[in-house]
């Protein structure tokens, strides 16, 4: 009569086994199913002068556009349904070389929807391949060789067609809903592409202010220095982008990275932004894409912001 004498599977190896098999199924979670569950953040924060009306802002950010993300492209184009009454872009529109061919079958539809933008890095440079643990290690660095984007004909889409105005190193008035509102931005701080110091004079362009006018501050890259002097220039609001929420999160705690300076509690969503006796909202945008080489979001789905801004008290 024969008897087994096979050992029990060792403790260690069952562990390890665990712990694969969760890499595995978070790996497909992120790659084949987060990363397409596009979603809309509704917040609202007091803002306006007081007496305003509220404004129904739509943040959009980080698209990294390639021509083949239809699906991508599709929400993006339905958002046009919510009728906000201004849009800002905080940059990181392209994703390919081709990227703006789906960047005009993303944003066509708000043609009219009053909107201002700023650059990122991506809106300039190509993407290159990289290790993506490298995203983990600090922020990203300047690529060595880096291709160039036709960032030209992407501006001109913006401003010509869909009737933005470009807020790099610059300052814009609108008319929104009835309300003035004044805004000014930077180009992408990550690459150090920001000119603060032009502001005071680009603002002082725009004329006296009348009263009860609102002003909002766009960045792509959120930096701490940036979000001082947007302060620090009378912002009653700041959007910003660039951090894709740390776009690999960890459940209940959040992002681990944010490839910038600001505080990892601020790396996504709606806070505030505190510097020298002022306090004023932060939104800072997941974004809605990633690099086409690192193809991936866990526990931070890709979004824009509806953001309802009222009057403060």
């Amino acid at each position: 009569m024969l008897t087994s004498t096979r050992s029990p599977a060792h403790p260690a190896l069952i562990a390890l086994g665990a712990v694969g098999a969760a890499g595995v199924a978070a790996a497909v979670w992120g790659i084949g199913i987060e990363r397409y569950l596009f979603t809309v953040r509704e917040v609202t924060a007091p803002a306006l002068a007081p007496g305003s009306s509220p404004l129904r802002v739509l943040h959009i950010s980080d698209a990294h556009m390639a021509p083949w993300q239809h699906r991508k492209q599709d929400w993006l184009a339905s958002l046009a349904q919510l009728e906000p009454d201004l849009i800002v872009n905080t940059g990181d529109n392209l994703g390919h070389t081709d990227g703006l061919i789906g960047v005009r079958r993303a944003f066509e539809p708000f043609a009219g929807i009053p909107g201002v933008f700023v650059h990122g890095s991506n809106d300039i440079n190509g993407p290159a391949p990289r290790n993506p643990l490298r995203y983990f290690s600090g922020p990203s660095r300047r690529h060595r060789s880096p291709s160039f984007l036709d960032t030209d004909a992407m501006d001109d889409f913006f401003t010509a067609e869909l009737g933005w105005t470009d807020l790099n190193n610059a300052a814009g008035r609108l008319s929104v809903a009835g309300q003035t509102i004044d805004l000014f931005g930077v180009s992408d701080a990550h690459r150090n592409w920001d000119e603060l110091e032009v502001l005071p004079h680009a603002l002082a362009e725009l004329g006296p202010r009348e009263a009860g006018t609102s002003v909002l501050g766009v960045t792509h890259a959120p930096y701490q220095r940036v979000l001082n002097a947007f302060t620090d220039l009378g912002a009653d609001a700041i959007f910003g982008g660039h951090t894709h929420g740390g776009q690999v999160c960890i459940p209940g705690f959040g992002a681990i990275v944010a490839n910038c300076d600001i505080p990892l509690k601020q790396a996504k969503g709606l806070s505030t932004w505190s510097h020298d006796g002022r306090t004023v909202p932060l939104n800072v945008s997941a974004g809605c894409g990633h690099s086409i080489y690192a193809p991936v979001r866990f526990a931070c789905r890709p979004e824009a912001t509806l953001l309802t801004l009222t009057a403060r008290p």
